[in-house]
């Protein structure tokens, strides 16, 4: 068996589309569902901080001007602009909560639109935020076991595509015919307000960088809790008497007129138990695997959907002990908005290109899932600091 090699990212890039948008513009580049202003908006807005976010979108048209492919491709392209070559990568692994299409994978279509990618081994991950830590797991397993010597990992999110108002004519079309109110459920009208769009992509070897700094990463662990915990973020299905029923099980027209391709979030039970999983259960049993202390750490990247959370994960981390002071902490939530799986990505390009960072410091990067609970901690160093 051959000796595991040490793992380090050499660079990162992110890629948002178009301009920014801001609260009072959201509606116009989505568009109003029934012609009318949605009434949670504003405070959804209020809760969850952000004051721009990207979309893939032609704010006029309101037609895509990039796909979730698109956007993967061009967070790759960005990690060439700071030198790494293409054509030496050997494994490539592609993280979204929404593909472009059901089949084939994401990661192959996004390695066919790659311009001069080599035929290499390419892995998808599917799932909801986490979908991007676990392809940087698997590019990480990739290199750590010397089955590869270079690795990129990438996440994309283009939730505008079904977030659009369009794609809920038919939901009102019925709602009118009934006399109903012509607006979607709160579960449905909820995440307009909180997604965006944007990718990044990190390149990894067994080797730091030999100017500038590089991240060591000394461990990725993921968890599920679904054997305990039921559906909470979903798409393509519908949860009936508790039971989630898939949209293979419905026909097209109530497909349509229920809007089940549409994201869905039970806020209820994410409010009641995403720090509960994600933080504390989760965060325990890695502090019991590696004796982790929380003076260990330098810098905390926390991926929060909403500033709403902030205090509740603060709380969460008092009550198992482990409090990493809030002025350790980064984010970009407010100014790049809730990009789902490509966030902590996101996040990580613009940390290390605007911190001073130092040989030695420990960056602790966390990652929730609400889909059905799942969490992910990864453990990183920084290598040849100024």
């Amino acid at each position: 068996m051959s000796r595991l090699q040490q793992v380090y990212i050499n660079h990162i890039a992110s890629f948002l589309p178009n301009q920014a948008v801001d609260n009072d513009q959201i509606e116009q580049v989505l568009g109003k569902i029934g012609d009318i202003p949605s009434r949670v908006r504003k405070m959804i807005l209020r809760s969850n901080g952000i004051k721009q976010r990207y979309y893939a979108l032609d704010p006029i048209t309101r037609q895509a001007t990039h796909t979730s492919t698109d956007l993967a491709v061009e967070a790759i392209k960005g990690l060439e602009q700071q030198g790494f070559l293409i054509q030496n990568m050997d494994f490539l692994a592609c993280g979204t909560s929404y593909p472009d299409q059901i089949l084939p994978g994401q990661g192959v279509m996004v390695q066919g639109l790659l311009p001069n990618a080599p035929a290499c081994e390419v892995i998808t991950t599917a799932g909801v935020c986490v979908a991007g830590m676990a392809a940087m797991k698997c590019a990480y397993q990739a290199i750590r076991t010397g089955e590869h010597q270079t690795a990129v990992a990438v996440a994309s999110e283009a939730a505008s595509a079904v977030m659009r108002s369009e794609n809920f004519q038919a939901e009102i079309a019925e709602k009118q015919l009934i006399n109903a109110k012509p607006e979607i459920g709160f579960s449905k009208d909820f995440l307009r307000w909180m997604l965006s769009d944007g990718a990044g992509a990190v390149a990894l070897s067994s080797s730091p960088n030999k100017t500038g700094i590089s991240l060591k990463i000394h461990w990725i662990e993921l968890i599920s809790y679904a054997n305990e915990m039921p559906v909470c973020m979903y798409a393509g299905g519908e949860v009936e008497q508790g039971r989630f029923v898939s949209w293979k099980g419905k026909d097209s027209q109530y497909r349509e007129q229920h809007s089940l391709m549409a994201i869905k979030q039970d806020v209820k039970l994410l409010n009641e138990h995403i720090v509960e999983y994600t933080v504390e259960k989760a965060l325990q049993r890695i502090i019991a695997k590696y004796q982790l202390t929380a003076d260990y750490i330098d810098y905390l990247l926390p991926h929060y959907s909403s500033h709403f959370f902030r205090d509740k994960l603060l709380a969460g981390l008092e009550r198992i002990n482990f409090v990493i002071p809030s002025q350790k902490w980064f984010t970009n939530l407010s100014h790049k908005g809730n990009t789902g799986s490509a966030s902590i990505y996101i996040m990580l390009e613009e940390f290390v290109r605007t911190h001073r960072l130092r040989a030695g410091q420990k960056i602790l990067c966390y990652v929730p899932e609400s889909g059905r609970f799942s969490s992910c901690f990864m453990l990183l160093e920084v290598v040849n600091g100024d």
